[in-house]
């Protein structure tokens, strides 16, 4: 028993670059106690991340680090760098079918840019691509593509509201918050 523990508290020293290290700690200790015990990234320990071997990441980004996100990557999720998630967000990368609600149905993967911010409550469906740099309001449900990125989305379903000038925030720096 105490072999065990002495094991496990040296995990807690592998926290990824880039996690705070106060955060880093609380996911290593929800992983011990069997939270997201998968999740090779750092999670929130109230978020879901179903299939997380389909989830590719880029640099900086650990996407379910906010509080209550559920992340459900049965068709794969590619986030790219720097992209942030607000709480309570969802991707959900595959519906049920309706003829049978034990099966998931095929769809491409959700695809979200460099740069992205999802806000509180945003929900991203199966099959969706964002761009770079594209913002998403708290609450919105995006059902659709946005590609070209440089935007902030609204509504249900979710709508462009703002286009973003790429220059100006090229000068902001690649760090820049949007």
């Amino acid at each position: 028993m105490r072999r065990a523990l002495k094991a496990s508290l040296r995990t807690l020293g592998r926290i990824p670059e880039g996690c705070p290290v106060g955060f880093g700690v609380a996911w290593r200790l929800g992983q011990l106690i069997g939270l997201n015990r998968r999740v090779p990234w750092p999670v929130h320990f109230t978020t879901t991340v179903r299939s997380p071997e389909r989830v590719k990441l880029g640099t900086g980004t650990f996407p379910g680090d906010s509080p209550g996100c559920y992340i459900q990557a049965t068709n794969g999720i590619e986030v790219g760098d720097f992209t942030n998630l607000g709480p309570g967000v969802g991707l959900i990368s595959a519906n049920h079918d309706p003829y049978d609600n034990s099966q998931h149905l095929p769809a491409p993967p959700i695809r979200l840019g460099k740069h992205c911010w999802l806000g509180m409550h945003s929900v991203i469906l199966p099959g969706v691509t964002l761009g770079d740099y594209t913002v998403v309001g708290a609450g919105a449900v995006v059902t659709k593509s946005f590609p070209t990125g440089y935007c902030v989305l609204a509504g249900n379903p979710a709508r462009v509201v703002k286009e973003l000038d790429p220059e100006r925030l090229r000068a902001a720096g690649p760090h820049a918050p949007i």
